[in-house]
Formats: structure tokens, sequence, C-alpha cells
């Protein structure tokens, strides 16, 4: 374990940008999973940890130690509770934190069958982060992503995703016109347009490339003009709109009701 006290460390300057600049994530390829809970889903999934970071608050928590314990041969810093604060990407540092190399967030050319989201400058990291739990949970393999999304693997997206990450392919940078061209499935939008129908009248048995928009302007011109059909969620209460995470919820489970329905 290295024990590390000034600011002007290298490794602490280094662990700041990771936690706050998404240049330097690039730069070096890298980002920092925050919180125990992060930590052991990486390690459920086999997701390789480089280096642990663990304050002196974190060693205490026998949550952490264990942890610790846990990963065996990973190197582990250990920073003053003060440093920790410095570096750490949230408001209230949890007392560990994971540095993990960024996976390959090409996808170009990638043939798509099954059913999948397609987010379009969705810029907010909690809706995203939740977006991606979301399509997690509900069993969804791939999420493709405009470049004007946020950052999917920024610590406070990682930090919303709470682990869904490591369950899904998701692929930034995305050109989604390519990425549609030959998908055989629904390509469906929520929205009032022309010919929109009730969500719950729609059959989502089979394969459907969900478009989802920005919290403000919603898809761009672009990607609506993919979609093969526009749904309506109902919303009998005195509300015009709804949360693009909270919409995405909504459309991705009652896909899953009705494909477990069929089933039965």
């Amino acid at each position: 374990m290295k024990h590390i006290t000034s600011r002007d460390n290298p490794t602490v300057k280094r662990l700041h940008g990771l936690a706050h600049s998404s240049r330097d994530r690039r730069s070096h390829g890298q980002t920092l999973l925050d919180g125990p809970h992060l930590v052991q889903a990486a390690l459920d999934a086999r997701f390789p940890l480089r280096e642990l970071v663990v304050s002196d608050q974190g060693l205490e928590r026998d949550e952490i130690s264990g942890l610790l314990e846990q990963c065996g041969g990973t190197p582990v810093l250990h920073l003053t509770d003060s440093l920790f604060a410095h570096v750490s990407p949230v408001d209230a540092p949890s007392g560990l934190m994971a540095v993990v190399d960024l996976p390959d967030a090409a996808g170009h050319g990638a043939a798509f069958d099954a059913s999948l989201l397609l987010l379009d400058t969705i810029q907010d990291a909690g809706n995203l982060g939740t977006i991606l739990r979301t399509a997690a949970a509900a069993g969804i393999p791939d999420v493709l992503m405009t470049p004007g999304c946020a950052h999917a693997w920024s610590p406070r997206v990682l930090r919303a995703g709470m682990g869904g990450h490591f369950c899904l392919r998701i692929h930034e940078g995305v050109d989604p016109v390519a990425a549609l061209k030959d998908y055989r499935g629904a390509v469906l939008a929520t929205g009032l347009g022309k010919g929109a129908r009730d969500l719950y009248d729609c059959d989502l048995r089979g394969p459907v490339a969900w478009l989802f928009g920005s919290e403000g302007a919603g898809l761009s011109p672009e990607v609506a003009a993919l979609a093969r059909g526009m749904v309506i969620i109902p919303m009998p209460g005195a509300v015009e709109s709804l949360n693009v995470g909270a919409a995405a919820a909504i459309c991705l489970f009652e896909q899953v009701r009705q494909r477990r329905a069929a089933r039965r």
C-alpha cells in the first residue's frame, strides 16, 4: 500500500484529472469508479481494476477492508481524508475508488438484431446513468450514443448507473443512420406526432430500437427521421411530459411485460 500525503504528488494530480476532466480521462484512457458498490460490481463482472484508492476513513470500514482483501494483488493508494476529498468526483466521498481502463468505445460497423437503445444528445449525467441502469435491468444488450451525449464512462454517469455499465455493450460516437440502416426490428420514438399509437396498444414482443432524445430539445431531426413508428405514453395526470429516464423505463418494462406474457 502506497501512502500519499501531498497535493503536489503527480498521482494525486492524475486522479484529480480523471475525476474532473473528460479530456484527462480520454488522454489517460482511464476513469474512476467511486464507492464500494461500483467496485464490487466491476469485480463481479470480471472488469479489471488498475488501482484502488482508499482514504483514512475508508480503511476503518469493514466493507472496504473486505474489498481490499478481495482485490488481492491490485495496487492500493492510501490518501489522507482531505486528499481523497480533493480528488473525489462526488460531494460526499465514499472512502474507496478504483482506477479502470476505458473500454473500446468504437462499435462502428456493428450489426444489431436484438432490442437496443439509441440515445441522442442526452447530456445530463444523472439521466444518462439512470437510463443505462434501466437498460441493463431490462436485459437490453446494446446502447448506442450519438456524439452529443455525455461521456458514458464519466464518474458521475458511472455512479448513477450503479453497475449497469458492466452488463451492457456501450457504443459511443455512433452515426445513427449507419447504425440502423440494416436493422430489421421496429424503430420507435415517443412523441405526439401524427399516427402515434398508445404504448400499451403496441406489439413490443419483437426486437425494438428505442430512440430517446435530449432533456430539452428531444430527438434531432436526423434521428427522428429514423423512427418507423411513434408511441405515446398515456398520462392521465396534469403534466405535459416525463423525464427521459422515466420515459425510457416505462417503454422498456412494457416490452419486458409483453414478452413475459407471451411466454406463459
